[in-house]
Parts: structure tokens; sequence; C-alpha cells
């Protein structure tokens, strides 16, 4: 069920809406996050299913990104897949989705299951998301900026702060809204579940 929850969430933007005071003024607005449902997807897996449900669902979802469309052609991350993926810099975050959904599901079935606990297990599973995204980030920087500079071409690389910004500075407020509205989530799915 993880699996397809994070294929499924890969294509569903997160939105939030305007103060709900301000509703009867200007009515309704939604603004974008930047981010999608995806990461929410691995950390909710995590927190109901625990760290071996979790990590086989991301486990099974990089497979499927990366052989999918090697094979067939059917895309299952946002930017294509295939082998090739291997060399985009974000793939690095999708790599990070098997670890931390290990250690948010690990968390959450190590502490009671309360509001603020799960939640915790959530930012958890987000920091070594980023963490592991990060280390990917600076290798394949690493690795074009020796490939260009062998070949007379330092300025064809993007600097690593730049393209820090962009994967996780720049989606990090996203994620942490998503992260926390996840413990939320799997505490009252919990609760109903009596676990």
């Amino acid at each position: 069920m993880g699996l397809i929850v994070t294929i499924g969430a890969t294509w569903l933007e997160v939105f939030v809406t305007n103060a709900p005071w301000a509703w009867s003024d200007i009515g309704i607005q939604f603004y974008s996050l930047g981010v999608s449902f995806q990461l929410g997807a691995v950390l909710l897996t995590s927190c109901l299913g625990g760290p071996n449900a979790g990590t086989l669902a991301q486990v099974g979802y990089l497979s499927l990104g990366l052989l999918l469309f090697q094979v067939f052609g059917l895309q299952v991350f946002t930017q294509g897949g295939g082998l090739t993926y291997l060399r985009e810099p974000g793939f690095g975050y999708l790599l990070g989705f098997i670890p931390a959904a290990w250690v948010c599901g690990f968390l959450a079935f190590q502490w009671k299951p309360r509001l603020e606990n799960l939640t915790l297990s959530c930012l958890g599973g987000l920091v070594i998301l980023h963490l592991v995204g990060l280390l990917y980030l600076a290798g394949v920087w690493l690795v074009q900026a020796i490939g260009n500079a062998a070949v007379g071409f330092p300025e064809a690389v993007a600097g690593f702060g730049e393209m820090m910004l962009d994967y996780t500075v720049f989606q990090l407020p996203g994620q942490l809204m998503v992260a926390c509205t996840v413990g939320l989530v799997a505490y009252l799915m919990r609760q109903v579940m009596f676990y």
C-alpha cells in the first residue's frame, strides 16, 4: 500500500489556504507550497507500518522508477526515470527515502503514539532525507566539476550552494509543513486503529 501511495502522491502538489478569518472578506485562496505529497506518503507509511514496511515501500518505489522507465518507458519519477536518473542531482533525495522511512518508522514505534512523538519521528525522517540528499548532491557536483575542469569548461558547473538552495533550502519550509501534518494524521489514524 505504501508503494502505491508514494507513486500517487508524487503527482499531487501541496497547497494551503489563506487564514480562515479572511475567508469572509476575500474568499478562500490557495497557495502552493512548491512540494508534492510524496514525502508525506513516505512518512505516513513509516508511521503506520513501521520501519520495515516504510523501507520496503521505498525500495520498491526506487526500483520501479529506475527499471520501468528503462524497460518500458513508464515514468514513475517526476522528471523521468531509468538508470540515467542516477546522474541527476536530485536522485540523492529519492535515495534518501529509504533511510528516512526506516528512521521515521523506527522512532514512531519506539515511543508512545502521541502527537509530539509521531511528529518528531517525521522530522527525524526529514533530517535523514536531506542529509542523504546533500551528500549525493555534493558527490554529483564534485564529479561534474572534475569532469568539466578536465575538458576546459569549469564555468559550466553550477555552484554547490546554488544546487543546495534549489534542492534543500527552498523545499524545506513546505516539507516541514507536510511532516507536521503527517504527524497529526498518523496520530489520528493510530488512535482509530488502536495501536
